[in-house]
Order: C-alpha cells, then structure tokens, then sequence
C-alpha cells in the first residue's frame, strides 16, 4: 500500500472495488467528509488519479493496488490495516465483474470462473477477513453492499446469478449480525452511468442516468446519519 498523511483520529473506510465507477465516487464523497479512505482496486492508474482528486480536495487516502481475488494480498491488507490502525469504521464493497453478454448455453467457463472468484468467492472470503476489524472500531462499524435488481434477464446470467449470490451471502450476515454488528447495509443502486451498467446496455441514452457522485452522497447519507 502506498500511503498517505492522515489524522488517527479519522473515521478509517476500506473501499474495495474504488479504481472507478461508484466505488471512487464513494471514496471521494467519505474523503471529503472527513473520512480516510483505504482505497481498493486492481488499476494503480485509475487510483492514482482518484487520489490526486481526493487530496484537490484537502482529503487523504491510502492506496491498495491489488487483486481482490489474492488471498494473500487480501490478507496482508486487512494486517496492514490493523498495524495502522487497529480498526475499520466502514466496509463499502463495490467490487464486481460482469462479462460480456450472452446466453447462458454460451457463457463460457473462463467468463463463469471469474464472475464467481469476484463476486461470490472474494466476498465469502472477505467477510471473516474484515470482521474483527470492524468488531475494533471504538463505535459500531457499518459495511455496505450494492444490490442491482435490474440486472436479470437475456444473456446476463453470468452477472446475475453471481451477484445474487453475493446478495444472499451479504443479506444472512445482515441478519446474523443484528444484534452484535457490525450493522450491514444492502442498498440497491440507482442506475449509474458505470461501465458495468455500458456491457447490458449499450445504446442507452447515459444523460438520464444518476451520476455516480449523486448516488454515491445518498449512500453516505445512509451510512452516516
């Protein structure tokens, strides 16, 4: 992880999934707030520039350019955090894959693997990983899932059956954590202009979709009030 100046009595967000999309407009939005962003994604391009927008706005983040489908990693990572900071205030899990369209009696095996090592493993994984980090924070920690219940239908299979999986997963420890936290959010997304939402429709007019930064201040509005 590549690291920045931050003031330990900040609120501490691991973002995993933030290189693009809701994910870095979540991080900008909770930067921007005052939080510190622990911020997630496979392209240290794409961070890099999120960065340089966060600290244009007097924020502060800590870059991790990883693979979320590395066990290792993933595990260094909470270690580092816990080094650092003994704690996680916030999970926003926004990390995802979605394949090319196509019927299920074509998906193939290599498109099927990664929408499950990403969106089902890589969660199933990560839960017991960021757990006692969130069961560190001074007050009750919050983690958030995204839902997207528009993507079912023709040729998003693939997508669909793994993201409901995810949801699934995320929705049994929402309920087995109630009463002991952390307290987990699942909130289906307004429809953004992401590159996810480009591969299942790709002649749509994007002027009539809510922009990410939008999406991303009413989330943290759930999240923080």
């Amino acid at each position: 992880m590549s690291k920045t100046d931050t003031n330990d009595r900040q609120k501490i967000a691991l973002i995993t999934g933030a290189s693009r999309g809701l994910g870095a407009a979540m991080a900008e939005t909770l930067t921007a707030q005052g939080w510190h962003v622990v911020a997630l994604g496979r392209t240290l391009g794409a961070l890099e520039e999120l960065d340089d927008r966060i600290k244009a706005k007097g924020g502060s983040a800590t870059l991790a350019a990883m693979d979320i489908t590395q066990d290792d990693a993933m595990r260094h990572l909470c270690r580092d955090i816990h080094d650092r900071w003994g704690h996680l205030d916030l999970w926003v899990h926004t990390a995802i894959h979605a394949p090319p369209m196509t019927p299920a009696d074509h998906i193939t095996l290599k498109d099927w693997d990664k929408c499950v090592a990403i969106n089902m493993r890589a969660t199933g994984f990560l839960i017991p990983m960021v757990t006692p980090l969130l069961a560190a924070a001074p007050e009750r920690a919050s983690v958030l899932f995204v839902d997207d219940p528009a993507a079912q239908g023709k040729f998003m299979g693939a997508y669909a059956a793994s993201k409901s999986a995810q949801i699934a997963l995320a929705r049994a420890w929402q309920l087995e954590s109630a009463k002991t936290g952390p307290r987990v959010l699942i909130e289906a997304a307004s429809p953004m202009p992401t590159g996810t939402r480009a591969r299942f429709y790709p002649g749509e007019n994007r002027d009539s979709l809510t922009p990410c930064r939008e999406e991303a201040a009413r989330l943290a509005s759930l999240i923080t009030g």
